[in-house]
């Protein structure tokens, strides 16, 4: 058969969307926030593993227009083609799918958070004729691609459309043993097009596992999260060290990759046992201190140990959720953290040596001007905090995605300024949530922290190295971007 992974080359008054392996959705003016859809690219690399012809097509990421990436969609012909939802663009490809039955031909299959969340809803309106439900979609799709070659029998989790109805094949199932899945063919998948300004050129992306560790491993609880509450019904695996370290050899050794990202929810930091086991072999194998790795995880999952872990195997960054200073806050989205916690987990990462990337949120209905400034303030010191190049932060407008607590809750209480079920403002342009604030101007606040002359003066004295100034130019390139989406 002939399958496609396709993302439509859209557009947002020349904006780009932010799509796959985003967690949030927005259209940004930054052209370097390009992160790896994974889970796609591992259905794309199971499909060409059972000889299928394969097109994986992120028009977005590889800077293709919608015109041009039509037409190498139609020139292929594919039997099948895939595509990502998110909440904001139903609408997009709902109008994708119309020209694509008229001028492409083939079925249509729609995954992601909302197709699991609403997948009767979704199917129906946006016109699928098939729909993926839970997280696993690469093992779901090809099993997909096996009943339509070879009439097997279709997975858990998929919907297709009979008399007019959506029905179920079952409920789906989560893949036991993440190491059975084949390494992620980077070549077809387009690896190169993939990186962010925070990270050392060339970067690329791996999964350490599917889910969010929590607190202490029982599985992520925030009530923003669509992904946890949809993909991965609360639960955490992880991939085998063994496993982890060979494939970053080999993105290494193969491709030049500079520095690898671990884009799983709370990185590996949640099981300080596999992540002393994935030390010790990566110092055994020679990969510790030979690539740069940098990582997602929880502030209170960052004790002096497993700092020093980190540290050990060659981490440079960590990704963390700040999201308020305000414990009222961090308890009403479930996230299991106090500041406090927040706070000292962030300051032990910089003892150790490690730069840290913080990220927090506004928009919150119960938030007002003190308690923004409050996370504000404390995001300024955290920042400036034995700052060294590299140390940096993000700010997004909260939006509540369908299947998220914190989305059903806002129903309950009539929080929505926007309505609820139509989707078009839910690209972070605006805040959705009705909130005291003015949400995208705190935004643009959080993002020019960095142009601050302490923060500067400590980064650009701590830089190094050749590679250094090139991500300093990006970084500065990306920065306007971020502040430019918030005016």
């Amino acid at each position: 058969m002939r399958l496609a992974v396709y993302y439509p080359g859209i557009t947002k008054r020349g904006r780009r969307p932010l799509w796959g392996q985003n967690r949030q959705f927005k259209f940004a003016h930054s052209g370097h926030v390009r992160i790896y859809p994974l889970i796609p690219a591992s259905a794309a690399t199971c499909w060409a593993r059972e000889g299928h012809e394969v097109l994986f097509l992120d028009c977005p990421n590889a800077m293709i227009g919608l015109t041009e990436g039509r037409e190498r969609l139609k020139a292929f012909s594919p039997d099948l083609v895939a595509m990502e939802t998110k909440a904001p663009v139903l609408k997009e490809l709902k109008s994708e799918i119309e020209w694509g039955r008229q001028e492409v031909g083939g079925r249509w299959v729609l995954f992601g958070d909302v197709a699991s969340a609403w997948p009767e809803r979704v199917l129906s309106s946006v016109g699928g004729d098939w729909l993926i439900e839970g997280g696993d979609y690469d093992v779901s799709l090809a099993g997909l691609a096996r009943h339509l070659d070879r009439g097997e029998a279709l997975p858990g989790g998929v919907w297709r459309i009979e008399e007019g109805k959506p029905l179920s094949s079952g409920p789906p199932r989560l893949l036991e043993n993440l190491d059975d899945l084949p390494a992620i063919d980077r070549e077809l998948t387009g690896w190169s097009h993939y990186g962010e300004a925070y990270l050392q050129d060339p970067a690329t992306y791996i999964l350490s596992g599917r889910g969010c560790g929590g607190k202490r491993g029982e599985g992520g609880s925030c009530a923003f999260c669509s992904w946890q509450h949809t993909l991965w019904r609360g639960g955490c695996r992880l991939r085998s060290p063994e496993a982890l370290v060979d494939e970053m050899l080999s993105l290494r050794d193969r491709l030049g990759v500079k520095e690898v990202f671990d884009d799983n929810e709370s990185g590996m930091t949640w099981d300080p046992a596999r992540l002393e086991e994935f030390v010790v072999l990566a110092e055994r194998k020679g990969l510790a201190g030979t690539l740069h790795l940098s990582a997602n995880a929880r502030a209170d999952h960052l004790t002096e140990e497993t700092c020093g872990l980190l540290r050990r195997a060659g981490f440079r960054l960590l990704k963390v959720g700040l999201e308020s200073a305000n414990d009222e806050t961090l308890r009403r989205i479930q996230k299991g953290e106090t500041f406090e916690e927040i706070d000292a987990g962030i300051r032990r990462a910089k003892d150790a040596g490690l730069r840290v990337l913080m990220t927090m949120m506004v928009g919150y209905p119960w938030e007002g001007e003190d308690a923004v400034r409050r996370t504000y303030e404390a995001a300024a010191s955290l920042l400036t905090y034995k700052a060294k190049f590299g140390d940096c932060l993000q700010a997004s407008v909260i939006v509540p995605y369908p299947g998220s607590p914190l989305y059903e809750e806002s129903l309950r209480r009539g929080w929505f300024g926007v309505d609820p079920e139509g989707f078009d403002d839910f690209d972070m342009d605006r805040a959705v949530l009705t909130c005291p604030v003015d949400a995208p101007s705190w935004c643009k606040r959080f993002w020019r922290l960095h142009l601050r002359p302490a923060f500067l003066a400590k980064s650009l004295l701590s830089m190094r190295t050749a590679d250094d100034v090139a991500l300093a130019w990006r970084g500065v390139r990306s920065l306007m971007g971020h502040v430019r989406d918030y005016e």
